[in-house]
């Protein structure tokens, strides 16, 4: 019996500069949170990632393991840009990014503002 090796996860780097480009990429809705990468290379839901992300001014960069939860296409509708929603671990790089990322936006949460995501 062979034993297929284990692919290892791709690593994908994000900065993210400004609050409302974090309030664009953030997934709220994910049990974990998330976040959008846009992204040309192919993925396929469940593909395990690593994700280096840089908020703002802060020049520690989290990383963050997750899966892709969906795959916006290149020509989406309302001219969404192409890439991937990343579902966090539930490990503490993935809680800790949720705790500063939600900190960050803060009741910008509750807006009914599109995003990436929605």
């Amino acid at each position: 019996m062979s034993v297929k090796p284990t692919a290892r996860p791709t690593v994908l780097s994000l900065n993210i500069n400004s609050r409302s480009a974090l309030y664009m990429a953030y997934i709220p809705k994910l049990k974990n949170g998330g976040i959008f990468i846009p992204t040309s290379r192919a993925y396929a839901l469940g593909d395990e990632v690593f994700v280096l992300l840089s908020l703002m001014d802060d020049p520690a960069k989290l990383p963050i393991v997750g899966k892709v939860v969906w795959i916006t296409p290149v020509d989406a509708q309302n001219n969404r840009p192409q890439g991937i929603g990343v579902h966090f671990n539930a490990d503490e790089s993935g809680l800790e990014a949720k705790r500063k990322i939600e900190a960050i936006l803060g009741t910008a949460l509750s807006s009914s503002r599109l995003s990436h995501t929605l």
